[in-house]
């Protein structure tokens, strides 16, 4: 089971869309996936398709986290019954939902016992091949939370020079708290989100960024597509969006589903 933190420190680069964009790779591809959304906005809860109100929330199971079962908590996504027939039987994409209660953990003085609340947690789960952390846009507890419970973490930037300085922050910040309190975390890379082809200083910064992130660049760059806040309003998976005008974007997402996950978990 590949636990995975999806981070970043800097707001609005579309964190919780390309969280969302795998989730969705994961799913057309028979990926037993969980998402455990630990965003107070809850966003990717929303965006999932998920009811508020169903299943015990992501900071209730954080205070309950010697006692309480992820796996008695979990709620499918509503993705799951969009899917044909033939798929919708074996399909596994659910949900630890999120809401303002996690913020409570979200603080900056986190005890390091504290940060060992999810691992303890997801340490008993089974029946996943991988877990999406969906993290707010901080170095507070909840991303210490997540990141000390996972195995990688991957960045999300933006072409942008504010982005681009957020993201070496964050890759310092990940070796000093791999080196100090999780060992076995590392950084799966960094994903480009938002690129636009026609903007000159897009190609700019990213040029810088692969002189920066060398081998940690991830291809291909994810770019802006006008569809997606319509996709995301409807609370739909990319993958089954319907015309051309997001074919790239079902393809780049595949491609870097395929880099994240083991080959033998994937099935199509």
């Amino acid at each position: 089971m590949q636990i995975l933190s999806v981070s970043s420190l800097k707001g609005g680069v579309g964190k919780t869309s390309v969280t969302m964009g795998l989730a969705s790779a994961a799913l057309n591809s028979g990926v037993r996936t969980l998402v455990i959304d630990l965003d107070p906005h809850a966003d990717c809860t929303t965006g999932l398709n998920v009811a508020r109100g169903k299943g015990r929330e992501a900071g209730q199971l954080l205070k309950e986290y010697r006692k309480a079962r992820i796996s008695d908590h979990v709620v499918p996504s509503g993705w799951v019954e969009l899917l044909p027939e033939d798929k919708k039987q074996s399909a596994v994409l659910d949900v630890v939902v999120g809401s303002a209660l996690s913020a409570a953990f979200d603080r900056p003085d986190i005890r390091p016992k504290d940060m060992k609340r999810l691992k303890t947690l997801v340490d008993k789960l089974t029946g996943y091949d991988l877990v999406l952390v969906d993290c707010p846009p901080s170095l507070s507890g909840l991303t210490r939370i997540a990141w000390a419970a996972s195995h990688q973490v991957l960045l999300v930037a933006e072409p942008s020079l504010f982005s681009v300085a957020g993201t070496e922050r964050t890759m310092r910040a990940i070796r000093m708290f791999s080196n100090e309190f999780a060992p076995q975390l590392t950084q799966a890379g960094v994903v480009v989100n938002r690129a636009r082809a026609d903007s000159a200083e897009h190609e700019y910064r990213l040029l810088e960024m692969e002189r920066l992130y060398t081998d940690k660049l991830m291809l291909p760059v994810l770019e802006e597509n006008p569809h997606w806040q319509q996709i995301q309003g409807a609370a739909y998976p990319v993958h089954l969006w319907p015309g051309d005008p997001v074919r790239d974007m079902v393809k780049s997402f595949d491609e870097l589903i395929k880099q994240l996950v083991p080959a033998k978990k994937l099935t199509s």
